[in-house]
Order: structure tokens, then C-alpha cells, then sequence
């Protein structure tokens, strides 16, 4: 059962950023032929539309574990989290970033949620996520280790 889950989708303006493959490759082909023009148009389109879509991490926390995108750390290894918004969040992802925490932060999701990483043997002192909803995303995460321990 999970207990949150989140699917990072990419923001709107990506998708309309990226339906620039349609001129761009209806200028290249066009000339040689206006039907395979269209065509690559709208198949590079719908590639980029399938890149991105298929590129979108799920972060999910279950009763004993904390899944982001391909990684997964049992609760009991994992600390206090603390959300982050705004400039604070800016701050996480930038100066006060280290340089051995695991990423799983996307541009256009500017809260972060800071989870301590409790393991001794593990480098990693935290993970650092992108998430709309830091506030439920902490919870969850506490709600899962009271479960966990």
C-alpha cells in the first residue's frame, strides 16, 4: 500500500517548447517533399512527447520503503526529512547542496524534501527530491518510519 505517490510529469511548457521539431524539420524536409516533412514532424514530435512522459520519475513511499525514480531505501534507514520551498529550496539545490547527496530534483518542480540517509555504510548523506507537495510528502515519510520501526 503506498502511502504517497507522486509522478514528477514535466511542466506544460515543455511540451510546448519541444512542438518546435515541427517547423524546424518541416524546413528541412519540405523542400525535398511537403508529405515527408509532415510526417517527420509529427513523429519527432511525438518521440519528444515520449521521451519526456517516459522520463518522469515516481517518487512513492510504502510502509517499509522510499522509492524515487529507480532507487529505494528502507524506512529504517532513512532520517528526519524536512521540506523545502521557495528561496530555501533554491538554496538546497545550490549552495548548500553536497556534492555526495543522490538527486532526483527536476527543474521545472522547484520544492525539495531533504531526507537524512542513517546508514554508516553508505557515502550518500541524504537524498534531495523534487516534489510539488513537500508538506505530504514529509508526512508520509514520518507516518512510514513510526510504521517501519
Amino acid at each position: 500500500m503506498d502511502l504517497y505517490r507522486e509522478r514528477l510529469w514535466a511542466a506544460p511548457w515543455l511540451f510546448i517548447s519541444t512542438a518546435l521539431v515541427i517547423p524546424a524539420s518541416l524546413i528541412v524536409f519540405a523542400p525535398i517533399n511537403w508529405i515527408a516533412g509532415v510526417i517527420t514532424a509529427i513523429v519527432l514530435y511525438a518521440g519528444c512527447v515520449g521521451m519526456l512522459i517516459a522520463s518522469s520519475p515516481t517518487i512513492r513511499v510504502t510502509e517499509s520503503t522510499l522509492l524515487a525514480g529507480r532507487a529505494q531505501i528502507p524506512l529504517t534507514l532513512v532520517g528526519e526529512p524536512t521540506g523545502y520551498e521557495a528561496d530555501d529550496a533554491i538554496l538546497q539545490r545550490g549552495q548548500r547542496l553536497d556534492a555526495r547527496a543522490w538527486l532526483l530534483i527536476r527543474g521545472w518542480v522547484k520544492p525539495v524534501v531533504k531526507v537524512p540517509v542513517l546508514d554508516a555504510d553508505d557515502p550518500t548523506p541524504y537524498w534531495l527530491l523534487s516534489t510539488r507537495s513537500p508538506d505530504r510528502l514529509v508526512r508520509a515519510l514520518n507516518d512510514g518510519r513510526l510504521a517501519a520501526n
